[in-house]
């Protein structure tokens, strides 16, 4: 477009010396003055008028309009975790920096700048830095997202009913509190097949909100320990919090090769000397019973449908669980209340 502007005034120029020329021969001074600014007139119009239109045709041919950005699961520079287990996310670009929170694998996050090989991310509510060698990006990045992504449904009423059958006069699973995503196993139009803890049941379809989704980062800072709790306690979910993002195994019983939710409590409280079966519900028979109101990190939660007592959690503070809750989602921290838990135990006594 310049270039072209560029031209048409050395034609513009070009024509008013053409147009001095006459005048100096000719002595026909006003006709040639007449001749000159009609000269130049028309050409600045035909100018604009291309200018316009080459500006039009631009826009429709998509070069110079603004469009959207492309997003991929809501991120614009989509970078995902290309790790076994889970990658750290540190405060700053150094190894030396404090965890900022941990990056499951095939988590997905926002790449806001980079610092020689780290990397500036924002994942969940997460933001810091990460190693650019164990992130996925540009096409690399694209192509992972649609094999690993999921269709997430978001509870938007206080208390959800999750269903046996899709239909209401089914007996009720568990119920799910406001806000909390669950894992859609099929969209069945008035209903939606959900997985919840790795057993599925039906919600309904108004009642939720669907979305493509990654896993997105767990934050340390999500830990919080109240007032007057024992060493033995802050030691315990500090040891079971390091195994948020490994890897969920129906049946099994390795914090960092796969395990289930009852071996996950199992291997916790191992450590402390306390020894428990591997079964959610024959863990719920241990320790005293106490009101949920009064937990303490440290303290187990149980919950189940109508069948009885089928997962386990530890509360680790601030309303909050640490669990291994499926093979989609692994070990993750999730709010306590989640799902009505039925009891409440407690194996420390301090």
């Amino acid at each position: 477009m310049r270039n072209y502007m560029k031209n048409e005034w050395k034609k513009v120029i070009a024509g008013c010396l053409a147009g001095v020329m006459i005048f100096g021969i000719s002595n026909r001074s006003v006709q040639a003055a007449n001749q000159v600014s009609a000269g130049v007139s028309a050409m600045f119009n035909e100018c604009l008028v291309n200018g316009t239109d080459a500006e039009k045709s631009a826009a429709d041919a998509g070069v110079t309009a603004a469009t959207e950005p492309k997003t991929i699961c809501g991120y614009t520079n989509l970078g995902i975790a290309n790790v076994e287990n889970h990658l750290n996310i540190r405060e700053g670009a150094g190894e030396e920096s404090e965890l900022a929170g941990k990056l499951p694998r095939d988590a997905g996050c926002e790449i806001l700048s980079q610092e020689g090989e780290w990397f500036q991310i924002k994942s969940g509510e997460v933001t810091g830095y990460v190693k650019g060698e164990f992130l996925l990006t540009g096409e690399a990045a694209a192509q992972r997202a649609d094999e690993v992504k999921s269709i997430v449904a978001v509870s938007l009423t206080q208390t959800l009913n999750a269903r046996v059958e899709p239909n209401t006069d089914s007996t009720i699973w568990v119920t799910i509190a406001e806000g909390e995503e669950m894992q859609m196993v099929e969209d069945l139009g008035d209903w939606v097949k959900v997985d919840i803890d790795g057993d599925e049941c039906y919600v309904a379809r108004e009642y939720v909100e669907l979305s493509e989704q990654l896993p997105k980062a767990m934050t340390m800072t999500e830990i919080r320990y109240g007032e007057g709790i024992s060493d033995v306690r802050v030691d315990m979910i500090q040891y079971a919090c390091q195994f948020v993002g490994n890897r969920y195994v129906w049946g099994g019983t390795s914090l960092t090769g796969g395990v289930d939710c009852s071996g996950f409590t199992m291997r916790i409280y191992e450590k402390y000397g306390i020894y428990l079966p591997h079964s959610s519900s024959a863990q719920s028979g241990y320790g005293t019973r106490i009101n949920a109101s009064d937990a303490k990190p440290g303290d187990l939660f149980f919950y189940g449908n109508g069948g009885g007592i089928n997962h386990v959690a530890m509360y680790i503070g601030n309303g909050q669980i640490v669990h291994a809750s499926s093979a989609k989602t692994g070990i993750k921290i999730s709010n306590a209340f989640y799902r009505s838990p039925i009891c409440v135990t407690r194996l420390i006594n301090d």
